[in-house]
């Protein structure tokens, strides 16, 4: 999994040479691609990523795990592969990934991981070998360029001779280049990706121009070396003054003294309109860095409630990729024909309304603040929409609230459906949910049913 190194570096980062900005291609673009330092859609819409890394290579069962992650608020994906370090992502397995990337509206980072620490880890591959696991997954990889970006290798150098990396990476765009690789590529930083020997900062320009195609990002890893808000603010001042495509591809949180601070990453990266994706959703041996409980997106971790719920987060600041068209983030509510008042003369009564329950869960709790989901099921007959209401006796109060209008007075609380989720057959059901304050204590309302 991650290494994190525990030596933070002793130099401040100077300032980088005088050099050109990188300006945008020459040629007509081929899906997602590089002008100045954006990263932009075909159609020339600019696109931030806001995302989470999955480690599918190690739990290629989970699947299921795409739709939690748009469910998130995410629009992209990093997707841990493996080209024979572990067990090997075959053409057919990456083929499924990028399908439910597409079925998910989910932009797809697909990274190669044997890479991890070469030159300090004996089992690590080099930058070519990773080129050429590309290169035996062209079928499934060409034509997919709108939806997909090729991340050579994961953290490609480790801490010993970090220097290796220009020319080995250098090398590895150039391969893919002449052999005819039309994606936009992602290159992490050596020293674990965290770059703290500054050979990616100082050599950025050099892997910039190496590409024939300009359609390079560069990417940084920040744990432990980024401890503090001095450290962020300066590295990234460097590639923000040169005009260098950055995302920051990996980062941790400060969950003691002396580890990441991931606020200022998170509001540095806003500010900046830098994408970000944070590692990772679960599955780490150290479940410090698990967004969710195995697996599990109803049991978001204290790191995940950050990344997903957190106010420079992914529901606050992602925006789905223009290719999939406009999200579904704030429906438009369809009209509804009343249904007329029955004339005196009429002698059978309209059909019941039927019926619904609802139930309230808190699905995580933290200092002062609180999730909940609230579950919608329809009674023995067919409901057109529903009403819930509950009354807060303990100071709580909604702050967010998705998949249903939320409004409040004073405790009294009303959440009504929206236009996709109000119609369910007998005995299905939709859930919403919301952020909330409290203090003093949380304790659950009792929660009523109004069927329409």
């Amino acid at each position: 999994m991650k290494r994190k190194l525990t030596v933070l570096a002793a130099a401040l980062l100077a300032a980088a040479a005088s050099v050109l900005f990188f300006t945008g291609p020459a040629y007509a673009a081929t899906g997602l691609h590089i002008v100045g330092r954006n990263i932009v859609e075909a159609n020339g819409q600019t696109f931030v990523m806001r995302g989470v890394n999955h480690p599918h290579a190690w739990y290629a069962s989970r699947t299921g795990s795409f739709a939690d992650i748009k469910a998130a608020g995410a629009n992209t994906v990093r997707v841990v592969l493996s080209g024979g370090r572990w067990t090997t992502n075959t053409a057919a397995d990456v083929s499924n990934v990028i399908t439910l990337c597409k079925q998910n509206k989910l932009i797809c980072v697909l990274e190669n991981h044997d890479t991890t620490g070469y030159g300090e880890d004996s089992a690590a591959y080099t930058l070519d070998q990773a080129a050429n696991y590309w290169i035996g997954l062209k079928s499934v990889l060409v034509g997919q360029e709108d939806y997909v970006v090729i991340n050579i290798g994961n953290e490609p150098i480790g801490n010993t001779n970090p220097g290796q990396w220009t020319a080995a990476t250098t090398a590895a765009i150039q391969k893919m280049r002449s052999n005819g690789f039309e994606h936009l590529l992602m290159v992490d930083a050596p020293n674990w990706g965290q770059d703290w020997t500054y050979v990616m900062r100082d050599n950025a320009q050099t892997i910039l121009d190496a590409d024939t195609r300009k359609n390079t990002v560069l990417s940084i890893h920040m744990y432990a070396v980024f401890n503090q808000a001095s450290a962020i603010t300066s590295y990234l001042d460097t590639f923000e003054r040169n005009g260098w495509p950055l995302v920051i591809g990996e980062f941790g949180w400060q969950f003691a003294s002396g580890e990441v601070d991931d606020t200022t990453i998170l509001s540095e990266a806003v500010k900046r309109n830098l994408g970000y994706l944070a590692w990772s959703w679960s599955g780490n041996t150290d479940p410090i860095l698990d967004m969710t409980t195995n697996f599990d997106a109803g049991q978001l971790t204290t790191w995940g409630q950050r990344i997903v719920n957190g106010p420079n987060g992914l529901k606050a600041t992602a925006k789905q990729a223009t290719i999939f068209g406009t999200g579904p983030t704030t429906p438009t509510p369809t009209p509804t024909t009343p249904t007329p008042t029955p004339t005196p003369t009429q002698t059978t009564p309209p059909p019941p309304t039927g019926a619904c329950t609802a139930t309230y869960a808190v699905t995580g709790q933290w200092g002062g603040g609180f999730q909940a989901d609230v579950k919608v099921t329809a009674g023995s007959s067919a409901i057109k929409g529903w009403t819930v209401t509950w009354t807060y006796s303990n100071g709580q109060t909604v702050s967010q609230a998705w998949n249903a209008t939320v409004t409040s007075s004073g405790s009294a609380v009303t959440a009504r459906n929206v236009s996709y989720n109000g119609a369910l057959a007998a005995g299905a059901s939709t859930q919403f949910g919301f952020l909330g304050s409290w203090t003093g204590s949380n304790t659950a309302p009792a929660v009523t049913c109004a069927a329409a």
